[in-house]
């Protein structure tokens, strides 16, 4: 676990946080700087803290930080006897493991009121063939469950690496986990999945809200992590998506000049970098007042990894698209989620008007192009693979 640089200096307040920087002669804002974003402090500021404070090391710093570099690693590694000898704390009775009665269920889910971690504690090991995970942002949104959305980079941290640790003991070999996060928060989490999955692709969810961001690049997409448990996937079913053309005439947007003969007929291979993504906002599709993921996201993540029948696990319920779309696409899933859970219970009593977009979505794919794009294009006499 890590810990934050003024719980090791022994700072318990502002005050002393201002007293302890007049001392090192730097500003307050450095040290906060350090502390808030996790960060090792550079060589002249750890020379002056440990000037100031003889009792640590500059070992035992980076150690409580979680700055694991090749020097730490080395002198663990050099020592491992002797630490090993204190052992590891281990759950208790980890073979007796039973999930509750859940909270709400249908023909083929259970869904759990409750923490996600708890829950998945009594699943389990390697059960689980497909994981989704979209976990709060740490933006200080406002969540119906109530949850603090602020707190430290540190705590944040911490709770990931507890949850993701979990979803990994949980997923069988060959499964997928998916982690839909902000690229600053999947960069850790990438971290720490390296050290027991291996990563398929890192995807790119382009979202772009047009909104004027100053001194910065503008942050126009979702990270999107694909891991799975071994060497390669049980499941990877083709998705192959219509050539991109006019909305208004149906034209090329591309020029495949002479290479139109050999585009595939099932459509343009899916890449690492989704386009069609777009954030629910419209009355008719969103369910709640919060953030709502879009069910053609979900539905391309679990066709392309799972088939019928597969389990699929989502810690963070939500608005419950990934138990909805599960269901319609005929997918064994457990649920949890920490907050109210009527307004998913609610979905799942009418679920023709989602089952009618996820069918839309299927019936769209795997073709070069639609009986619409074909209807538009054969009106303004753009070429089809047919009259190549």
């Amino acid at each position: 676990m890590r810990e934050d640089l003024y719980s090791i200096l022994e700072i318990s307040d502002r005050e002393i946080a201002k007293s302890f920087a007049k001392k090192l002669k730097v500003k307050i804002g450095t040290l906060d700087y350090f502390n808030d974003n996790c960060i090792y402090p550079d060589a002249d500021l750890i020379k002056k803290i440990l000037d100031e404070r003889p009792n640590l090391s500059e070992i035992e710093i980076k150690i409580r930080l979680g700055h694991i570099d090749n020097e730490v690693l080395t002198l663990l590694q050099n020592n491992v006897k002797n630490i090993a000898e204190y052992g590891i704390p281990t759950q208790a009775n980890p073979f007796q493991r039973q999930l509750p009665e859940p909270n709400f269920a249908t023909p083929l889910g259970r869904l759990f009121n409750a923490d996600c971690i708890q829950t998945m504690r009594n699943m389990d090991d390697n059960t689980v063939d497909l994981i989704f995970a979209d976990p709060p942002f740490n933006l200080d949104k406002k969540y119906e469950s109530g949850m603090n959305d602020k707190i430290s980079k540190t705590e944040y941290l911490n709770w990931t690496e507890e949850w993701v640790s979990e979803c990994v003991r949980i997923l069988k070999p060959g499964g997928a986990l998916f982690i839909w996060n902000l690229p600053q928060w999947n960069t850790y989490t990438a971290e720490i999945l390296n050290r027991y999955l291996n990563l398929r692709h890192w995807i790119v969810a382009d979202m772009k809200y047009s909104l004027p961001i100053a001194n910065r690049l503008y942050p126009a997409h979702y990270s999107l992590l694909y891991y799975i448990k071994g060497d390669q996937p049980n499941r990877f079913n083709k998705e192959g998506l219509p050539l991109e053309i006019c909305r208004h005439c149906g034209g090329d947007i591309k020029d495949y000049g002479g290479y139109k003969n050999k585009l595939n007929t099932e459509g343009m291979s899916l890449t690492d970098v989704w386009k069609d993504i777009s954030p629910v906002r419209h009355k008719k599709y969103k369910n709640r007042a919060s953030n709502e993921l879009p069910l053609n996201l979900l539905e391309r993540i679990i066709s392309l990894s799972t088939n019928e029948g597969d389990l699929v696990f989502d810690p963070f319920g939500g608005s419950g698209t990934t138990f909805v779309v599960s269901e319609i696409l005929n997918r064994r899933w457990i649920g949890t989620e920490i907050g109210p859970i009527d307004l998913i219970q609610e979905r799942f009593e009418d679920l023709s008007f989602p089952t009618f977009l996820i069918n839309d979505i299927q019936n769209s794919k795997n073709a070069l192009f639609t009986e619409d794009m074909k209807k538009i294009r054969r009106k303004n006499n753009h070429w089809l693979p047919e009259n190549l």
